[in-house]
Order: structure tokens, then sequence, then C-alpha cells
């Protein structure tokens, strides 16, 4: 494994050796509540299981918010129940090690983006991807407008915060030549954005600049996928061995929630009105305007005509040799094929 890759892995001190980095960014660092949501009972996480019902677990990524309304749709819409499953959603944070929870199968599925899959996988974690909601990573950097910066070339003599361990730091630094630019660790907030006019900042499309706009600040979004970094965003995803043990279940997982996300993008109040109360500090401001953000991401060209969650070899291949490329992982290291099945999807 790369010397990047491992000191990646090292920090977050995975006793299999296995990585969750780089989910979505929040301008809230809320703690979520104690309960888990859960397809069962009046209120989230209250109830007795339903009998008849499969009790599973989806371990989130990070605080709830935009990035899993399409989960929380199927929750409260009742999709999962439907399918004869009921299941529990688990807040994440920024140190929740979810490939971990999954590799070791203490969660059932879990909520990551495609580039730590492949990290995962290069660590032989037992995992694989089911499904792609977002097709269109939102990962994005904010500067500002009164920067006159235009495109990712102009980023010059100024100071960016983001982590150095995500991999799209590394695909920026290796694509552009940032002359005189000053990185520094991203603080989770937008108050230094706030003060300096030649500041920029890692972030969501769906979350920092609105909040940045929200407190006075005049955010300009430069899109990473605009610079070809554009990998699967809030895949769901799974242990190897319950696809052998429990193929039903995950075929039934998979279609309750691609339910779930074509009712947020069309629907979201619901959904958002949960994720509200499983984040409070999220507010439904910013979730209406996530979930507005979050619509062209979701149902890109090809989600149109392939249907949500659609994901292709050659998206898969195209970011393991850009992560070959800028030396966070070694090519023996990537087995694509294993990373991901389409078996679950919807054939058009």
């Amino acid at each position: 494994m790369s010397q990047v890759a491992a000191r990646f892995l090292f920090a977050i001190g995975l006793s299999i050796g296995v990585v969750q980095a780089g989910c979505g960014t929040s301008p809230t660092k809320s703690t979520p509540s104690d309960t888990p949501a859960s397809s069962t009972g009046a209120a989230f996480g209250g109830g007795a299981l339903d009998r008849g019902l499969t009790s599973v677990t989806l371990q989130l990524n990070w605080f709830p918010e935009a990035e899993h309304g399409g989960f929380y749709a199927a929750l409260v819409k009742g999709y999962y129940r439907e399918a004869g499953l009921d299941v529990r959603i688990l807040p994440g944070g920024p140190d929740t090690p979810v490939l971990q929870q999954v590799a070791r199968r203490a969660a059932t599925f879990g909520v990551v983006n495609a580039d730590n899959i492949l990290f995962g996988r290069a660590q032989e974690a037992p995992v694989v991807a089911l499904m792609a909601p977002l097709q269109t990573s939102p990962r994005c950097l904010i500067v500002h407008e009164s920067s006159r910066i235009r495109d990712f070339n102009d980023l010059k003599n100024m100071t960016i915060a983001m982590s150095s361990n995500n991999a799209f730091s590394h695909f920026l630094r290796h694509k552009v030549s940032l002359e005189g630019v000053k990185i520094v660790p991203y603080s989770g907030n937008v108050a230094q954005f706030l003060l300096n006019a030649d500041y920029a900042q890692q972030g969501y499309v769906f979350s920092e600049p609105f909040v940045a706009r929200k407190q006075g600040g005049d955010p300009k979004v430069l899109m990473l996928s605009d610079l070809g970094f554009n990998p699967y965003t809030s895949l769901l995803f799974t242990h190897d061995a319950q696809l052998k043990e429990g193929p039903e279940i995950v075929g039934k997982m998979v279609a309750a929630s691609i339910r779930g996300w074509a009712k947020y993008i069309e629907s979201p109040d619901d959904a958002n009105g949960a994720i509200h109360r499983a984040n409070p500090e999220m507010g439904l401001d910013i979730l209406a305007f996530g979930a507005q953000k979050l619509r062209p991401l979701v149902l890109d060209p090809v989600a149109e005509q392939q249907g949500i969650g659609t994901m292709s070899f050659s998206r898969w291949q195209t970011l393991a040799d850009q992560l070959v490329e800028t030396d966070q992982l070694k090519s023996q290291e990537v087995h694509v094929e294993q990373a991901f099945t389409t078996e679950f999807l919807p054939s058009k």
C-alpha cells in the first residue's frame, strides 16, 4: 500500500485496517439523537420490533443531513417496512469507522463514498457497494465571489482549508499548481471564511455555501467534479457475506432505498423533518436547500436513463486510476470488480 494510504489508515486506528474517511462535511457538529431512527414505533427509535420484519442497521458516515435524505425518506414513508425490513439508522460523526462497523458485521449496511470502498478493499475489508444515490459528487471548494476566482487554476496566493487525508485533496494538489497557496486544516465551520477574503475551504455544495451566505458571506462554488474527481457519493454498501447469506435482504434494502431516494428528490419535507429531529442543528431551511441542490446530483443524464443508484465499471475504474495516479493506492491493490455489484439494481 502507498505511504499516503497507509498513513491514512493508521490515523484512524482500525484494528482490521479498514478506513472511513472524507464523508460529507457539515457546518454543524451537533450531537444526534441518542436513539437511532427506526422504522417501527410511533416515534423514531421507539416501539417494539414488529413480528415478521427482519431487523437490520444502517450506519451513516456523518451526522444526519441531506446527503442521507433518501434513506430517511424510505424510513418515514414506510418503504422499508413494506419490504419486510425493520431498519435502524445509526447516526455517524467525524470519527465513525463505518467500514469497520460493516466489515466486522456490527452493522448490516453502511453509507460511505466510493473512494472509501476502494481503500477498504485494498486492505482486504470484505465490503461491497450496492447502489450510488449521488451520481455527481457534492464535494466543492468555496471561494469568495469578490476574489474574482473563476476556476481552480485561479487558486493562487491564498489560504485553503481542507483535510490533507481526503482523496479529493490529493487529487487537487496533483492537478492544480496552487502557486503561493497555504493549506491549513479544515475547521468544520465557515468562521474563518467569513473573516478572510483570501480564504477558501472545502465543503459540500448543499451545506457550507448555504451557511456562509446566510451569515453574510459571498460564497462561490468550485465543484471538484468539474476538475475530474467525481466518486460516487453516499453509497449503500454491505459485507460480502451478506450477499451470500441473505441476498433477499440485500435486494429488499436496495429496492426500498432507491424508492426512498426517488421520493426524497420529489418531495423531501417528511424526510427532512426526520433528519431535523435526529440532528436538531440541521435546520429545515438548510435541509430544504440541500434537497433542491441534490436533485441534479442524483438524477444526472445517466441516472435519468438507467435509474437512481446506477453504477458502472468505467466510473469505478476511473476513480481507481486516479487514486493510483495520486499515489494513494498501488495498482496491485486495486480490484475494481470486487468493489461493487449491480446485481440488485433494477434493469432498464
